[in-house]
């Protein structure tokens, strides 16, 4: 199985945006039930799903929409994410953990406490954190990245700061704290750029925080151009993040039903709102129910296509993820871009409203 990392490399000096295309839905409810994050291989997806009612899975899928398998047993499952060596880490609000987990063979993905090797030895453990309020002790932990060490970065929510572990469990530090102007306020989403700098969508305070690789507070971002309606100029409940090749910034922006693009200097750049298809798996089950059919036929079609409570959105290469939690499916998006050198583009202007193209 080969990793698909979400590129955190140097990104161009600019970029030509050619615009996002809408390229296809996939999941359906059943399979990729509310589904919160999700994880991109070579061959397969891997969709982190909650359940009706409670707990949760990691659904593997394909490009066909095939639904391949599912495995993991969590409480209140948020984010997860893939490490170099193809280990799986999910943060668990409901267990205040993160989750390891490690493909055994032919078992599949296993906590790393079950494999033979683990129980053999008793070393490994297969939870990072425990419930609590100190050093290395979680509260409802939701967003996680790797920082450039690959050492994690856990966002504890309950507790209102960022702790820092190595990949097995060892705590490290708190890297960012509840306190000055910067103060989080119930923190979800998380991710790191290419020179190690640390985003954090604080949820309550409805924005983004930028930090150094120190956990030094630099800046805040987060506000929408007047131009586009009042009911748009601000971030309400951000959640997941993620940075793709060119540097710019994903926000689930979960409460307005839509994923908001920032580029790499927080300067917005435009949204996605929902442009769903029918899916594979989704037109195989409707055309197998004549009632079903009915039903869809008397429904809002607009409605269909729209986001709702998206709790993440990843990159991979030109390809956008989102996981459109209410509606129990991925929508996924192409970008179109071009890099462009220093010699290439004419240099910022100090009164950009002389420029008219």
């Amino acid at each position: 199985m080969t990793q698909q990392k979400e590129k955190t490399n140097q990104p161009p000096f600019a970029i030509l945006r050619g615009g996002y295309k809408y390229k296809e839905t996939l999941g359906m409810r059943r399979v990729t039930t509310y589904c919160m994050d999700m994880v991109e291989t070579k061959d397969v997806l891997y969709v982190l799903i909650r359940a009706d009612g409670s707990g949760g899975n990691i659904r593997r899928i394909n490009w066909k929409d095939e639904d391949l398998d599912v495995f993991g047993n969590f409480k209140w499952p948020v984010q997860m994410i893939q490490d170099s060596n193809g280990m799986f880490y999910v943060s668990d609000e409901g267990d205040h953990c993160v989750h390891a987990l490690i493909d055994d063979g032919e078992k599949g993905y296993v906590p790393i406490g079950q494999t033979a090797e683990a129980q053999e030895s008793n070393t490994k453990t297969s939870k990072i954190g425990e419930y609590g309020s100190g050093e290395g002790q979680l509260d409802s932990p939701s967003g996680i990245a790797f920082d450039r060490e690959e050492n994690l970065l856990i966002v504890d929510t309950g507790n209102n700061r960022v702790q820092k572990f190595s990949k097995d469990g060892k705590f490290i530090e708190t890297i960012i704290k509840d306190d000055g102007e910067a103060a989080l306020d119930m923190p979800w989403g998380i991710a790191v750029n290419y020179n190690g700098e640390i985003l954090v969508s604080d949820w309550r305070n409805n924005r983004i925080n930028k930090y150094d690789s120190n956990g030094k507070y630099i800046s805040s971002f987060g506000e929408i151009p007047k131009s586009l309606g009042e009911d748009f100029i601000q971030l309400s409940g951000p959640a997941g993040l993620s940075i793709d090749e060119d540097g710019d910034i994903y926000v689930a922006d979960r409460n307005n039903d839509r994923v908001v693009i920032y580029d790499k200097e927080g300067k917005y750049v435009t949204q996605f709102t929902g442009d769903a298809t029918l899916s594979k798996i989704g037109k195989t089950y409707i055309m197998s129910s004549p009632r079903v059919l009915r039903l869809r036929e008397m429904s809002n079609r607009e409605v269909w296509r729209k986001l709702r409570a998206p709790a993440s959105v990843r990159t991979y290469g030109k390809l956008i993820y989102i996981p459109d939690f209410g509606c129990h499916r991925l929508q996924v998006y192409e970008k179109e871009s071009y890099p462009l050198t220093k010699d290439e583009i004419f240099e910022q202007p100090n009164h950009p409203t002389l420029y008219n193209v």
